[in-house]
C-alpha cells in the first residue's frame, strides 16, 4: 500500500501529472460511479484477472480521495482504513462482542439496529434525524427501496408475515390495472398521444409501488431484487441472442417478422438453454 501512495504523491506533487493534479472531490465522482459499475460487472462475469484490474482502480479512486484530503488536512488514509476498522467491529458484536447471531436474517437485524444508534448518536445536540436519512439517492432504484425497507423495518414498520406482502402485491396491482384504464388504453400507456401526462404520472407512480412492494416481497424472503433483476436482464440477452442467431440461420429479419414467429423463435431458446443445462 505505501508503494501506491507513492505514486500517488507523486503524480499529485509538484512536477508530476497534470490532469491528476486538477482533480477535485467533486470532478472525480464520475470516475468513482463508472470504475465502480465496472468492478460489478467485473465480478458478475467471474474472471479473476479482470476482477483484479477493475478492483484496483476502484482503490485507485479510494486513495486518490484520500490523497487529495489530505493535502487539505482533512484526512488521509490512514483514517479511512481506522474509521472503517472500527465500524466493522462495532457492526459484529456477534464476532467482537458478547451478541449472538445464528441466522443472517439476526445479523442483518443487529447490523440494521446498530447503524440506527450510530446516527442517532450522530444527531445528537443537532437536528433528529429520520430513520430513513443518509440513503443515498444515487443508488440504484432497487437497491434503494431494499435499504429504506430494511430501515423502516429495524424500527417496526414492516408487515408481520409474507401473507400481507401478498396482499399488498394485488391490491397495488389492482390500483395499477385502475390508473392504465384511466386512458382507455391500456396497451397504449406509452404513447403521448392516447394518455395525458397527468394520467401516465399516476400509471407511473402506481407501477412504482408495485415495483416496492416486490422489493419487499424479495427482502422478506431472502432474495436481493436487484440481483435478480441482473439475472433476468443476463438471461434476456442470451436469449435474445439466440433467437436473433435462429432468425438469421433461417433469412428471417427480425425487424419484418411478427411476433408470432419471433415468439416461436424465443420458446426455442428457452428450451435449447434448458436442455444445455440437463
Amino acid at each position: 500500500m505505501e508503494r501506491l501512495l507513492e505514486v500517488m504523491r507523486r503524480l499529485r506533487g509538484p512536477g508530476g501529472c497534470p490532469w491528476d493534479r486538477a482533480q477535485t472531490h467533486e470532478s472525480l465522482v464520475p470516475y468513482l460511479l463508472e470504475e465502480a459499475s465496472e468492478a460489478a460487472d467485473a465480478l458478475l462475469e467471474g474472471n479473476p484477472q479482470e476482477m483484479a484490474e477493475e478492483l484496483g482502480d476502484v482503490l485507485l479512486q479510494v486513495v486518490l480521495h484520500s490523497q487529495i484530503a489530505q493535502e487539505r488536512g482533512d484526512f488521509d488514509l490512514a483514517d479511512v482504513q481506522d474509521g472503517l476498522v472500527r465500524k466493522i467491529v462495532r457492526r459484529h458484536p456477534h464476532v467482537f462482542g458478547d451478541a449472538s447471531a445464528a441466522t443472517t436474517r439476526d445479523v442483518q437485524r443487529n447490523w440494521e439496529a446498530i447503524k440506527a444508534g450510530e446516527r442517532a448518536a450522530a444527531g445528537e445536540g443537532e437536528k433528529v434525524k429520520g430513520a430513513l436519512d443518509g440513503v443515498s439517492r444515487g443508488l440504484p432504484a432497487l437497491s434503494a427501496s431494499r435499504e429504506l425497507q430494511d430501515r423502516a423495518s429495524a424500527v417496526g414498520y414492516d408487515w408481520p408475515t409474507l401473507d400481507g406482502v401478498r396482499a399488498k402485491i394485488s391490491e397495488e396491482l389492482a390500483e395499477l390495472d385502475e390508473a392504465l384504464a384511466e386512458a382507455g388504453h391500456p396497451d397504449q400507456i406509452t404513447s403521448t398521444q392516447a394518455v395525458s401526462a397527468a394520467t401516465l404520472a399516476h400509471a407511473q407512480e402506481e407501477l412504482g409501488d408495485v415495483l416496492a412492494v416486490i422489493v419487499n416481497l424479495g427482502r422478506r424472503s431472502g432474495i436481493d431484487a436487484e440481483a435478480a433483476l441482473r439475472g433476468a436482464n443476463d438471461k434476456f440477452r442470451r436469449r435474445f441472442a439466440e433467437v436473433e442467431r435462429r432468425a438469421a440461420s433461417r433469412g428471417i429479419v427480425l425487424k419484418d417478422a411478427d411476433f408470432t414467429t419471433l415468439d416461436a423463435l424465443w420458446d426455442e431458446a428457452k428450451a435449447a438453454e434448458r436442455e444445455a443445462k440437463g
